[in-house]
C-alpha cells in the first residue's frame, strides 16, 4: 500500500498558523465527495469568513465546465468561504491563482506558471485547478467560495485520460512533498492577498505577470465559439484580449485555452 506525506488534520493545519481570517477554522474530512458542496452548505449556515473545508481524498470533485477533477488520497482539495464586496469578485480568481503559485514555490522551489484564466502549470502540465463560485443578491455578495485542487502525490501515468496533460508536485520535485506544508503556505498567501483585496491593482498586475499565455498563439473555446490568435493582454476584470489573424481583436470573459507551438 502506498504511503503519502499528508498527515492532514484540522490541528496540523491550524497549529500556530498565524492568520487572522483565512483558516482560523478548518473542517477536515479524510474522505469527501466535494469540498465545494460542503462549503456551500456551511456558507448558507453563516460560517465564519475564512472557514476552510479540506479533504485528503475527494471522490466527486468538479473543475471548470463541470469536468471531473481527480483528487485521490494523498492530494489536496479545499474550499474557502469568503464574504467580499461585489467590486472584489473579479480579483478572487487572480488571488487564488497567485496564492497557489506562491505557496507551491515556497514549499517545493518549483516555478509554476498560470495559464489563463486559472490553471497552474509546471513544465507545461497542469498541477493545480481553481474554481470560484458565489451567490450575489441585489449587488450584495451573500458568499463566495474558492475551490483549489493541487496534485501532490498523483501519479499521472496511472490515469491515461490525463497522463499527457497533468503532473504532480512529487513528480516534478522528485521528492515526497508534505500536503500539510502546502496547505499552510496556501492559506497564509490567500490571507495576505485577501487583506489587500480592496486595492486589486497589485493582485491583477502580479497575476498578469505570471501568465504563460500572453504573447502566445492560442486556440480558444468559449461557449460555441472557436477562435485562434495571439493572446495579447488581459484587462483588469481578468478578460483575455485575443488578436485574430485578420488583425481584429476580441475580448473573452471565459473559455478554455490551448497553447500552440507556433
Amino acid at each position: 500500500m502506498e504511503m503519502f506525506e499528508n498527515n492532514l488534520s484540522s490541528v496540523s493545519i491550524t497549529d500556530n498558523l498565524g492568520t487572522s481570517i483565512i483558516g482560523r477554522k478548518v473542517i477536515y474530512y479524510p474522505r469527501l465527495a466535494s469540498t465545494m458542496a460542503v462549503a456551500r452548505q456551511e456558507a448558507q449556515r453563516g460560517a465564519a469568513e475564512g472557514t476552510a473545508i479540506i479533504t485528503g481524498e475527494q471522490t466527486a470533485g468538479k473543475g471548470r465546465m463541470q469536468r471531473t477533477w481527480l483528487s485521490p488520497e494523498g492530494n489536496i482539495a479545499l474550499s474557502i468561504i469568503l464574504y467580499p464586496g461585489v467590486s472584489s469578485l473579479p480579483y478572487l480568481i487572480m488571488l487564488a491563482s497567485l496564492a497557489a503559485v506562491l505557496g507551491i514555490e515556497a514549499v517545493t522551489g518549483l516555478k509554476p506558471q498560470i495559464k489563463w484564466p486559472n490553471d497552474i502549470l509546471i513544465n507545461e502540465k497542469k498541477v493545480c485547478g481553481i474554481l470560484t463560485e458565489g451567490l450575489v443578491r441585489e449587488d450584495r455578495v451573500i458568499y463566495a467560495i474558492l475551490g483549489i485542487g493541487i496534485n501532490v502525490s498523483l501519479r499521472a501515468v496511472d490515469f491515461p485520460e490525463i497522463s499527457a496533460t497533468a503532473t504532480s508536485l512529487n513528480d516534478e520535485s522528485g521528492k515526497s512533498v508534505s500536503c500539510v506544508d502546502v496547505v499552510r503556505h496556501l492559506l497564509i498567501e490567500i490571507e495576505r492577498l485577501y487583506l489587500n483585496l480592496a486595492d486589486g491593482g497589485p493582485i491583477y498586475e502580479a497575476w498578469r505577470d505570471r501568465l504563460v499565455t500572453l504573447g502566445k498563439r492560442v486556440y480558444l473555446e468559449s461557449g460555441s465559439n472557436r477562435l485562434e490568435g495571439i493572446a495579447e493582454s488581459v484587462d483588469r476584470s481578468g478578460a483575455l484580449v485575443l488578436r485574430l489573424d485578420d488583425g481584429s481583436s476580441t475580448t473573452i470573459i471565459a473559455g478554455d485555452v490551448t497553447l500552440r507551438d507556433k
